[in-house]
């Protein structure tokens, strides 16, 4: 992993100029959700209050969604995403898909 591209949800980036955009990239992950955990979900909807092992897992899914963005954005010769969104969906009730998307573009910092 690297820090060389910048990420922002904004639609532009104060202090640069956009100098070529190459289109929508995306970073995915689906991670399985191990049985405990559901048992314990489960009992966590009756009893309420949060669900650590789900915050955990969803949590380092971002990380590794973007850390995938930002792959793919290196691989299309950007420095940056632009407009970055998470999308989260459930998969079969046993898989959580977390998908890091935007904009990559090359950007250069304004004089």
């Amino acid at each position: 992993m690297s820090d060389d591209i910048i990420i922002t949800t904004t639609n532009d980036l104060p202090g640069y100029e956009i100098v070529e955009v190459y289109g929508e990239v995306f970073g995915l992950i689906v991670r399985a959700r191990n049985a405990f955990s559901n048992i314990g979900a489960s009992f966590r909807t009756i009893a309420g209050g949060e669900v650590k092992g789900y915050t955990k897992l969803l949590s380092e899914s971002r990380i590794h969604a973007t850390d995938r963005l930002k792959d793919a954005a290196r691989e299309r010769g950007a420095n940056a995403v632009l407009a970055m969104r998470f999308d989260c969906n459930e998969i079969g009730d046993i898989m959580s898909e977390v998908a890091a998307y935007g904009t990559a573009v090359t950007v250069r910092r304004v004089a």
